[in-house]
């Protein structure tokens, strides 16, 4: 790759992960909740991370954001540059600080987020006045002017209710407002339509698309609803037991899979298509303990494809195109078994 070629790609990213590793003391031992997590975000870009309740998707992007209570966590390696500053134990970059300003957030469940005590325009007029320095009448015009954006009716009227006057929909709305409000870089969203019902779920990822084509901002989806992630995202990470298992772009992931995980999580996902209606196919067994991970594949008994390798040793990521990864042995060259529902190098989908 050319010099030229190199910098704009270096351009493009925004933030850069590299083999984060994150650790809970707890009075059963220490659990290994993320175990060398690398991934890059990309300007105006949107990364879902996907995995089943407990992979470790949340507490990853908590670290970077300084939300892991230390003790009982600590963060052993790694790190997270954004703009290619460290972020990871820092509270500002270049003035601005890195929560709020640089990194926003819109948590599982608004109804815990939210102050109940609150008005809903003072809660979101809050980080305005504390990282913009507004005062309190402009903070407050501009949390209803945000309120508009996030399509709210008569914004002026809500921003002066509380949160229990608030749906489930609308209060994720707000959480939105709250979020963009100091026009973040990035904005997380961890697991935002989980509470809603279909409809308000589409309203909310609509709106969330139209935030970032207006804003620029990168968005980091943390989901386990392969939908959301075909409808939102550009590039998937799939993480399983503390580790990404493989990394592409949505393309690549949904049509190309290439770790036997990726190919459980859609055989378990329910399709409206007529032309490719099948029998729903769970994924038997339980995650590893992460009190004590296996030394190889963490999906290895799990996997109808394990390998005695699979047991003992840890696979290396294998590309099969160039942002396209899988840690899987099943792709080493050596390897006895090609199941016909992966995806290979070479091979066409």
């Amino acid at each position: 790759m050319s010099r030229a070629s190199l910098a704009n790609e270096a351009a493009l990213v925004l933030l850069e992960v590299e083999n984060l590793a994150v650790e809970f003391d707890t009075y059963g031992g220490i659990v290994k909740a993320v175990r060398g997590v690398n991934f890059t975000v990309d300007h105006g870009k949107t990364l879902a991370i996907v995995g089943e309740s407990g992979c470790g998707k949340s507490v990853t992007v908590q670290s970077m954001m300084g939300l892991i209570p230390m003790p009982p966590g600590h963060i052993t390696s790694g790190s997270a540059r954004l703009r290619g500053t460290e972020v990871l134990g820092r509270n500002s970059i270049d003035g601005k600080e890195i929560r709020g300003a640089e990194i926003g957030m819109i948590f599982q469940d608004p109804m815990t987020s939210l102050n109940p005590t609150m008005m809903i325009g003072d809660q979101i007029a809050e980080p305005l006045q504390v990282h913009k320095g507004y005062g309190y009448r402009q903070a407050f015009d501009e949390a209803v002017r945000l309120l508009e954006m996030s399509k709210i009716p008569e914004a002026s009227k809500r921003a002066r209710q509380y949160p229990f006057e608030f749906s489930g929909g609308m209060l994720q709305r707000a959480m939105i407002a709250m979020a963009i409000s100091c026009k973040p870089s990035i904005l997380i969203a961890d697991e935002p339509t989980t509470a809603l019902d279909v409809t308000i779920q589409a309203q909310i990822l609509d709106l969330m698309q139209d935030l970032q084509h207006e804003t620029g901002m990168a968005i980091i989806l943390i989901t386990h609803d392969l939908g959301v992630v075909a409808r939102m995202a550009d590039d998937v990470a799939v993480m399983y037991a503390g580790k990404i298992v493989e990394h592409g772009s949505v393309d690549d992931v949904f049509y190309r899979s290439a770790h036997p995980y990726t190919v459980g999580l859609k055989e378990a996902m329910p399709t409206n298509d007529p032309t490719r209606q099948h029998e729903l196919h769970p994924i038997e067994g339980s995650p590893p303990d992460l009190f004590a991970p296996p030394p190889g594949c963490g999906y290895c008994a799990r996997c109808p494809f394990a390998m005695q390798i699979c047991d003992t040793r840890e696979s290396p990521d294998f590309f099969l195109k160039e942002q396209h990864f899988s840690r899987c042995w099943l792709h080493h060259e050596d390897s006895p078994s090609k199941p016909d529902d992966l995806y290979f190098k070479g091979r066409e989908a």
